[in-house]
């Protein structure tokens, strides 16, 4: 048998691009580079410097500027920007984003805009002089939630609020008042209903200057919402039991004297913060009162 001879096979010869890598190729010393890539700094994130060969932990930033602390307690600060390596690949340093604004940022940004009673917050002005018409509020409480709410604008527009003790007393203020053109006299009753003896006793002195009007809850509390408080609704007090008393019992609060009682409501107005916190009833109320005093009224100017 004859031994076959094979050929090597041929050999495969590949071209050599001696200019593949030609300087004047647009963008070649940026080839095969790693780019930075954006990264918000964080503490205790470890950065490396590579200009200066510093590495170290970030220990805080402020104002475009990171600090760094090495293992020996050294610190440098350094601008944010694309100089940075971090677990060996280069990084674009920048300021942490910013979280979203929550509701309560949203809240205090209202507030330095709008008064508590929801009104626009104007250029500051000069005290004015207070006008004649005058509003008068029965109850202490019902004047303290008064005043938390809408008592920026009460003094914007120069009206008084005096406090009135009790309903009983009200004939006789608007006899001494003498309401006449612009110089009215309104008037907010706590506990208002219909067919009572504060009802007479308002159809009694209502007159053109005259303007009373009231609510009917059984007490000023009771306009607050009961969600300020961890309330779902305002309890049901029985009949004959102090309300104010009672109320704070269901609260789990001391309740047992009047001390307590202020003490609770002092706690409660602490809830309020403005309009969106009442019942809109006493809203609508006291929005009207503010305009009747303040429609008709001399011009001071004159």
């Amino acid at each position: 048998m004859v031994a076959q001879v094979l050929s090597p096979a041929p050999r495969r010869v590949f071209a050599v691009d001696r200019y593949a890598r030609d300087v004047l190729t647009p963008g070649w010393q940026k080839a095969n580079r790693l780019s930075a890539v954006k990264t918000p700094v964080e503490r205790d994130m470890v950065l490396e410097e590579p200009t200066s060969g510093f590495v170290g932990a970030v220990v805080g930033w402020e104002n475009g500027v990171v600090v760094l602390e090495d293992r020996k307690g050294k610190r440098r600060s350094f601008p944010f920007g694309p100089n940075f390596w971090l677990d060996g690949r280069p990084v674009d340093l920048a300021a942490p984003a910013r979280p979203a604004p929550t509701a309560r940022d949203r809240s205090q940004q209202y507030n330095r805009t709008h008064t508590a009673s929801g009104s626009r917050v104007g250029p500051a002005e000069k005290a004015k002089v207070a006008l004649p018409s005058r509003i008068y509020v029965e109850g202490r409480h019902d004047a303290e939630l008064v005043e938390k709410v809408w008592g920026a604008d009460l003094r914007h527009v120069g009206v008084v609020v005096e406090f009135l003790g009790g309903i009983d007393d009200l004939p006789a203020i608007v006899a001494e008042f003498a309401p006449t053109k612009g110089r009215r006299l309104g008037v907010l009753v706590d506990h208002l209903v219909p067919g009572t003896k504060e009802w007479r006793i308002v159809e009694q002195v209502s007159g053109e200057h005259v303007f009373v009007t009231g609510h009917e809850y059984i007490d000023i509390w009771a306009a607050i919402k009961p969600a300020r408080v961890g309330l779902t609704r305002w309890p049901d007090i029985p009949r004959g039991t102090d309300w104010k008393k009672g109320t704070l019992a269901a609260l789990g609060w001391p309740h047992a004297d009047q001390t307590d009682v202020a003490q609770g409501w002092k706690r409660i107005l602490g809830q309020v913060s403005g309009w969106k916190d009442l019942d809109p009833t006493l809203l609508t109320e006291v929005e009207k009162l503010i305009d009747f005093v303040t429609d008709d009224h001399i011009d001071r100017e004159s």
